[in-house]
């Protein structure tokens, strides 16, 4: 049975009640100095939302998707920002699934305490983008290590994670009998290998998102490091990424639907000509529009999170799911912006903060142009366009 919004109120609740003790002075602030929100994240993995995903047997919850995915929604439902931390929760996905048992044993109880944070994902790569086989970050063994040297970029939360999951070349692109074989994946224990083959370099954007470049030059990792066999990491990385797909999905939704609460609220106050700018069908119809889009979108985030949790082929409805809610969120976003008028650029109203922030996922974890190339190609059967 799928955990239904009645199952899921008083984590609603409870998560609701601990961002409200983040106000949006705190969220204006962080933005403003570029600031990595640590007391926000330590409030969260003290409060053990953050280990939702995590078996009991390893300290914690032991819940589902749809748990986590409701967490991250309240989240930026609130007002506040939860790309800060929520690697930790897309990551089980290929932790759970591919991790040897002595590997969780080793670090899914600190993971869980918040002795250690896995928050890096290191995938991307300035050369090859969304086109993963192209990586050209290699792992080379020798003897009971392997030797990584290359690059990754947009590798958000580096500089406040003490792990990493890595993929990497184990063997060349050409020897393959797909360009998807050959990949590996790795878990980094960051802390120790920082100036000791592995450096970062933040990357400033246009949002607050702690990214950065990182860059391998003859990094030793213990052989007993890798994460299953050895050249299957692309297929062990897609359970992340489609877990990703769905809880930045979930994000979209509560983005939206503060938007929405936002921008309805303020065309009930805004008084233009002696009336209510909401009593124009102007000002009403954008915001219907964009409600109605965010709980179509909402069902495909759910739909996705159902088929995740059963164990299920879920790749066509987890890229939807992202690429409808950040469409919506979009939507709601510029909506709100409009209905504003001039004071959604200040500051103080933060619908400037948040419309930066949601236009991110029309970018990451994948464009648009490729949800839309996939679905092509897999769910369609036309011809494979690149």
């Amino acid at each position: 049975m799928p955990i239904r919004e009645h199952d899921l109120r008083e984590i609603r609740d409870a998560v609701a009640k601990l961002c409200a003790s983040f106000p949006m002075d705190y969220w204006r602030e962080t933005d403003r100095e570029r600031r990595y929100p640590t007391e926000f994240v330590t409030a969260l993995t003290r409060a053990g939302w953050l280990s939702c995903l995590i078996p009991e047997e390893y300290g914690g919850a032991g819940l589902k998707l749809a748990a986590a995915a409701a967490i991250l929604e309240e989240i930026q439902k609130s007002g506040a920002n939860g790309a800060a931390c929520h690697a930790q929760m897309y990551t089980m996905g290929t932790v759970l699934r591919h991790c040897s048992e002595a590997q969780k044993k080793k670090y899914l109880p600190k993971i869980a305490k918040g002795e250690l944070r896995l928050q890096a994902f290191g995938v991307t790569e300035p050369s090859a983008g969304t086109d993963t086989s192209a990586i050209r970050t290699t792992a080379v063994k020798k003897g009971g290590r392997y030797v990584v040297n290359g690059q990754k970029v947009w590798t958000s939360r580096a500089e406040h994670s003490d792990l990493m999951l890595l993929l990497a070349r184990t063997a060349p692109r050409e020897q393959a009998q797909k360009k998807t074989d050959g990949l590996s994946v790795f878990i980094v224990d960051m802390k120790a290998a920082l100036n000791k083959g592995l450096s970062i370099r933040p990357i400033r954007t246009m949002i607050n998102h702690a990214t950065t470049e990182v860059f391998f030059e003859n990094l030793e990792i213990p052989a007993e490091n890798l994460v299953g066999e050895e050249g299957k990491g692309f297929r062990y990385v897609l359970d992340g990424m489609n877990a990703e797909r769905i809880l930045i999905g979930a994000e979209c939704i509560g983005d939206a639907r503060w938007f929405i609460a936002k921008a309805t609220a303020y065309a009930n106050e805004r008084k233009v000509f002696g009336r209510p700018i909401g009593q124009n069908q102007g000002v009403q119809f954008p915001i219907a529009r964009a409600y109605m889009a965010t709980e179509a979108a909402a069902l495909m985030v759910e739909r996705a999170a159902q088929l995740y949790e059963q164990g299920k082929p879920c790749g066509p409805e987890s890229n939807m799911a992202k690429q409808l809610a950040a469409e919506a969120s979009w939507q709601a976003g510029d909506m709100c912006l409009q209905t504003h008028g001039g004071f959604g650029f200040a500051e103080e109203y933060d619908v400037e903060r948040k419309f930066r922030e949601t236009r991110l996922y029309q970018i990451a974890p994948i464009s648009t142009n490729l949800v839309l190339c996939y679905l092509a190609e897999h769910v369609l059967h036309l011809p494979r366009s690149y």
